[in-house]
């Protein structure tokens, strides 16, 4: 469980976090349908995407392998990544 009272990660809550982070490109339009577009497009690089990784871990209380958090390119695939992981503890 989170600390902020929920069991699962939604895209709503990456985009916070996202928002919340360093790598925001001021053009990049976060409120739309951002779940498929790679997070290169979104104005994020590798550095940007460890800093939201570890605020969900802190957030969320949930340990995200590096080798799988290479592989999530969207938020789509991020939300998963977390959700997976949550599932398991």
């Amino acid at each position: 469980m989170s600390t902020n009272g929920t069991t699962a990660l939604s895209l709503d809550d990456l985009t916070r976090i996202l928002r919340e982070s360093a790598g925001e490109d001021e053009t990049v339009d976060l409120s739309g349908d951002i779940a498929d577009v790679s997070f290169t497009d979104l104005g994020y690089d590798s550095l940007a995407l460890l800093e939201v990784a570890s605020r969900i871990t802190r957030e969320y209380r949930v340990s995200l392998p590096d080798e799988e958090l290479d592989r999530a390119e969207t938020p789509r695939a991020f939300v998963e990544l977390v959700n997976t992981e949550l599932s398991r503890t």
